[in-house]
């Protein structure tokens, strides 16, 4: 009967701490337009091939060349910052944990055995000693129990709302991992591109060389037959120690480039998986959508992270109020008692106790009061931090859409513009061969040609740097 008081009576104060002090949570309102900028520089809509879904690509389906989704893979597996990101999620899922047993009783169980000896002196009248002198009295008693200590009952949601704010804190950091690694996967494409793009700068630079090497040999023939100036030598030796220098500095940035990749891979980069030039076909899908809702950056991780720790702070604020109520804990205990270890577990011997305690704040010299507005401010805190990176993620779309509205033509120009400047420096040096033309002119075509072939290689760059932009900031990567 006593026991089944006592579950009764725990049983009661679970049912009786259903009081919620936190605020309702209520998701803010998205601080963006609803629909995607547009304008010139944004594209005018989807044709072709039906667009694809960032958020529900995988990641292996978005890149195309295999070389680079082996090395991807390779990063997802040995790189340090995102062994980092998985151990702060396993550290927020154990302090959860801690958190989360406060709901519950701790039960354990004791076992104690006490030994007491007293002597006894019994004198007879006139001095002598009794029949009982020297004789001692000795206590054995032996306690087993099972009980709770100082459980707090959670009449107002102080600790239901700490366990909430750090189950939060623990999806917060799910979400940081998974940003973690969508930022990974980007920055590890854009590294391969970049390697790619300055190992083909390293060949124009050599064809170049090659080129503008022919002509100074031409130049000085043509001066020491009084043909050419000494001024043209010195102009054809700038161009070919030009390229000469442009070979040195590609060649340190290609190494460099490897260097990054392999820091980034966590191991080193197999050389079949680099890559050699800059890949003719696109190394990524190409359909990825032209405008999109500003609720879709609800997917992408970072903002699933910040929001988690709006509602982690609102939480917070609940426990910070219950602390203003009284705190009600309990301890209890039912066990066995006995003066001889063998009749411990005997009928009869069993006891139970119960000690319920009330602590009310009277005054605590504004200690609740401060704590209370702390929360309040870190939840205001925490609002701008998600209303921030709602604004982040969407200008992030934004300019990688308007990168991509303009691309095209941009490509188009400038391929153009190079094939122009290669008839250009076609035509010069011949001229120039025939006597006709300068050198001047030529120097000129040589330049213009140099200066075409890097600002096109950069513009396929940045046209393959802006898919893969665009995919992470539209919540690619996660897959």
């Amino acid at each position: 009967m006593h026991r089944i008081r006592i579950f009764s009576a725990t049983a009661l104060a679970l049912a009786l701490g259903a009081c919620d002090m936190a605020p309702k949570y209520v998701r803010p309102a998205l601080p963006v337009p609803v629909e995607s900028p547009s304008g010139p520089a944004y594209p005018a809509g989807a044709t072709g091939q039906a667009a694809i879904q960032p958020a529900d690509t995988g990641w292996r389906d978005f890149f195309t060349d295999q070389r680079l989704v082996r090395v991807i893979e390779k990063a997802l597996v040995h790189n340090r910052d995102l062994r980092i990101a998985v151990a702060n999620v396993e550290q927020a899922r154990a302090q959860y944990r801690v958190q989360r047993s406060d709901l519950f009783p701790t039960i354990a169980a004791n076992g104690s055995a006490t030994y007491q000896d007293f002597p006894f002196a019994q004198q007879g009248a006139g001095g002598a000693a009794g029949a009982g002198a020297g004789a001692t009295g000795r206590t054995d008693i032996y306690s087993a129990s099972v009980g709770i200590s100082a459980w707090e009952i959670d009449l107002f949601g102080r600790v239901r709302n700490l366990s909430k704010a750090a189950q939060e804190q623990y999806f917060a950091r799910v979400e940081s991992r998974n940003a973690a690694q969508a930022a990974l996967i980007a920055e590890t494409a854009s590294a391969w591109l970049s390697m790619a793009a300055n190992q083909e700068r390293l060949r124009i630079a050599r064809d170049l060389e090659a080129a503008f090497g022919k002509t100074l040999e031409l130049t000085r023939a043509r001066f020491a037959k009084g043909i050419a100036s000494e001024l043209e030598v010195r102009q054809a030796q700038t161009s070919y120690d030009q390229a000469r220098a442009d070979i040195a500095e590609a060649t340190t940035l290609v190494a460099q480039d490897q260097n990054a990749l392999n820091l980034l891979a966590g191991s080193t980069v197999a050389p079949g998986d680099l890559p050699s030039a800059m890949p003719q076909e696109d190394v990524t899908l190409a359909n990825l959508p032209t405008d999109l809702p500003s609720s879709i950056l609800l997917q992408r991780p970072d903002i699933l992270a910040a929001e988690h720790q709006l509602r982690a702070a609102n939480a917070d604020i609940g426990a910070a109020r219950a602390a203003f109520f009284p705190n009600i804990s309990l301890t209890a205990a039912l066990g066995t008692l006995s003066a001889g270890l063998s009749n411990l577990f005997a009928s009869g011997s069993d006891y139970w106790s119960a000690a319920p305690s009330v602590r009310l704040p009277i005054f605590d010299f504004g200690k609740n009061q401060g704590n209370l507005r702390y929360s309040r401010a870190t939840y205001d805190a925490m609002l701008a931090t998600y209303e921030k990176s709602v604004q982040t993620g969407f200008r992030e779309v934004a300019d990688a859409l308007a990168r991509r509205g303009t691309m095209t033509a941009q490509l188009e120009a400038q391929s153009s513009l190079r094939d122009a400047a290669r008839v250009g420096y076609r035509l010069s040096e011949a001229r120039f061969r025939a006597g006709v033309d300068p050198f001047l002119t030529t120097l000129d075509a040589q330049r213009t040609l140099y200066s075409a072939e890097r600002s096109m290689l950069a513009t396929r760059l940045a046209r393959a740097a802006n898919m893969i932009e665009l995919y992470r900031a539209m919540g690619g990567g996660l897959k």
